[in-house]
């Protein structure tokens, strides 16, 4: 009798992914993610299930989640501009100009006596001061290979930034309806007191498309500012080895308010693109929420916590005095 040899596949590689199997989180965080991108949820609930995520299922795809967040929004933040027009943009840029530089100015000053008050490190002191003068979490991945930041201390002030980005994107619409903010009173104060530009985008959609209009090219002229302040660090941290990451995506952004403008032909599909833009923010938001941990929340500390809301605070209630007192 012959001896029966044992199955050989000479190509067993192929149906790995085939045979694989699915955990239960992996689940209930692909359903969440294609539930993000129904025009049933808000930013804010977006937010709000990432964080439920977070805390009691877990990130399957943690590892990935940084990448995704930075690329998505830089997609989204340019899809957004095919939705806008230039000659607003540049009038909306010339009203937030002088805030934006009293602001980032003063936020830098305040912030540099504030964590040496309050005894903290002193890149993870500047990483918060500078993510809530500029654009959140883009101004502390541009200006941390400058300064040499270490992990640590990133997290931190990432941590810091993500958590108050997730209070303001459901507290700022609320206050902006109680205190009857316009459109554009709400837009300028959203560009000037949100950190990140995600949660600029996510507030202002909610509130009204002309906050929308207002708020992204405010906070993306903003955001310009990452150029001068990561040379200053070089000098503060002598550091002059550093390569300084710019902000490409807000070129392609202006592209698009230009095509948009101009272009009868990208103007009949710009609607498309604005939606899909707006799907791409949710789902940002919803893994900026699934990123929030135990484990990053509580790395984040008293002290840099409250040199961050302290900060914020400071910026958010003296921006919103002088857009009542002087803007419409």
């Amino acid at each position: 009798m012959p001896e029966l040899k044992p199955d050989t596949d000479p190509k067993p590689s192929k149906s790995k992914f085939l045979d694989r199997s699915i955990t239960t989180r992996e689940v209930i965080f692909l359903l969440a993610f294609v539930f993000c991108l129904s025009p049933l949820i808000t930013p804010p609930i977006a937010l709000l299930m990432g964080l439920i995520i977070a805390q009691f299922v877990g990130h399957p795809y943690l590892h990935l989640n940084h990448k995704a967040t930075h690329l998505l929004l830089q997609i989204s933040v340019v899809g957004l501009g095919f939705g806008m027009n230039v000659n607003n943009a540049m009038k909306a840029g010339k009203e937030g100009i002088l805030f934006t530089i009293i602001s980032i100015i003063s936020t830098l000053v305040i912030g540099f006596f504030m964590g040496k008050f309050l005894k903290i490190e002193k890149k993870t002191s500047y990483l918060i001061s500078a993510g809530t003068a500029i654009c959140g979490g883009s101004a502390i991945a541009a200006i941390s290979p400058v300064i040499k930041a270490e992990e640590k201390q990133i997290s931190v002030a990432l941590g810091t930034i993500f958590i108050l980005n997730s209070i303001a994107l459901v507290l700022f619409p609320i206050i902006g309806h109680q205190l009857h903010l316009s459109q554009n009173q709400f837009g300028l104060w959203c560009a000037i007191a949100i950190h990140d530009t995600s949660s600029v985008v996510g507030a202002a959609s909610k509130y009204g498309t002309e906050a929308l209009e207002i708020a992204t090219t405010v906070k993306l002229a903003r955001a310009l500012w990452i150029i001068p302040v990561a040379f200053l660090s070089t000098l503060l941290f002598k550091n002059k080895n550093s390569k300084l990451k710019i902000p490409y995506f807000i070129g392609l952004f202006v592209l698009a308010m230009v095509a948009n403008t101009f272009f009868s032909l990208v103007q009949e599909y710009s609607s498309y693109l604005v939606a899909i833009a707006k799907a791409g923010l949710t789902v940002t938001l919803f893994l900026i929420g699934c990123g929030l941990s135990k484990k990053v929340l509580l790395s984040v500390g008293i002290k840099p916590l409250l040199q961050g809301v302290a900060l914020w605070l400071l910026i958010s209630a003296t921006a919103l005095w002088v857009i009542l007192h002087v803007t419409k």
